[in-house]
């Protein structure tokens, strides 16, 4: 008999992946969503029949980060993932056979601008001051609210994903434009309306220095996978690649990957205005994420995409290929 394998949030650029990738092997894949021929998320009956004696549960959903903070989107960046978690939950409490794993996405962004040293799972310090580590601690509290003694429970810190349909397409329209330079932070005025709402970044680490951790796509379904058959991955586990880079690094090598000479650097005032104009926040590329996967190498896991060259010209030359 094929494992099941529940999946909410599959229809984005991970839960897509994830269940093709499942599919591929054979599973029965049943989606919670809201696009068509999936269980809605109001439907807790048909979400519990469908945790019922399943091998693994996976939650993916969340209204994308790449949003202006505004109150109505920050309600929303909030409710989105931590009600949807607790469906799943309350699924998972209700049925009479409890999955053995339960997979919940989560972020690295759930730990301190880091540019002295790198975060792992017992060594990190999480963030105090901004409203994206605040997302990042009510997402994994809600998926430890309920009572399941029989299920393992793995809260998955994704850094910034690489692969067709992710973050990369903007980023990689910015360098083909000759704006693939580096971010410079900068001085920016703290609006009181930003302190109170926790969304604005003091500055901090100068000339592109700031970390930026990344992860292939292929890898983060070979995590999940990965996970099923190691019980001793249990509480958080970090998703990102053993070998950070930082900002301009990545930009240097993007650039490389598409064959772009030339990028022009970005100052914080043009960050923050073409952030405004794109209605997303400066913090996403400003901001120094550094994490490294301690839990996942002491368990043995091989990264597929271990360096970032490799990493992007996959994802590149994948986007080409769908393009055509």
């Amino acid at each position: 008999m094929s494992q099941r394998v529940v999946i909410g949030g599959a229809s984005g650029f991970i839960g897509q992946r994830l269940a093709a990738a499942y599919r591929a092997d054979g599973a029965d894949v049943v989606t919670v969503g809201r696009a068509p021929g999936e269980i809605p998320w109001d439907d807790a009956a048909a979400i519990t029949d469908a945790v019922d004696g399943a091998a693994l549960v996976v939650g993916l959903s969340g209204k994308s980060v790449n949003s202006r903070y505004t109150a109505a989107n920050r309600a929303e960046l909030v409710r989105s993932r931590v009600d949807t978690t607790r469906a799943l939950g309350a699924a998972i409490a209700a049925s009479a056979r409890s999955t053995p794993l339960w997979v919940n996405a989560s972020t690295a962004t759930i730990y301190r601008h880091a540019d002295d040293r790198p975060q792992t799972e017992s060594t990190g310090e999480y963030g105090t001051e901004l409203f994206s580590e605040d997302i990042a601690k009510a997402w994994e509290a809600a998926l430890f609210e309920a009572e399941l003694p029989a299920t393992r429970r793995i809260p998955l810190r994704i850094t910034i994903a690489l692969g067709d349909g992710s973050a990369l397409g903007p980023l990689s329209l910015l360098a083909r434009v000759g704006l693939g330079g580096a971010n410079h932070d900068g001085w920016w005025p703290a609006t009181h309306s930003r302190i109170a709402a926790r969304t604005y970044l003091p500055p901090r680490t100068r000339a592109g220095r700031q970390k930026f951790s990344w992860i292939h796509v292929d890898d983060i379904v070979g995590i999940i996978r990965f996970a099923q058959d190691h019980p001793e991955l249990d509480g958080p586990v970090i998703a990102g690649s053993p070998n950070p880079t930082d900002n301009a690094g990545f930009m240097r090598e993007l650039r490389r990957t598409l064959g772009v000479p030339i990028g022009l650097p970005s100052a914080r005032w043009m960050l923050e205005s073409a952030s405004f104009a794109l209605r997303t926040e400066a913090e996403l590329m400003l901001k120094s994420r550094w994490v490294l996967p301690e839990k996942l190498l002491a368990a043995g896991y091989e990264f597929r995409f271990p360096e970032l060259p490799g990493a992007l010209a996959d994802a590149v030359g994948k986007h080409r290929e769908n393009a055509d």
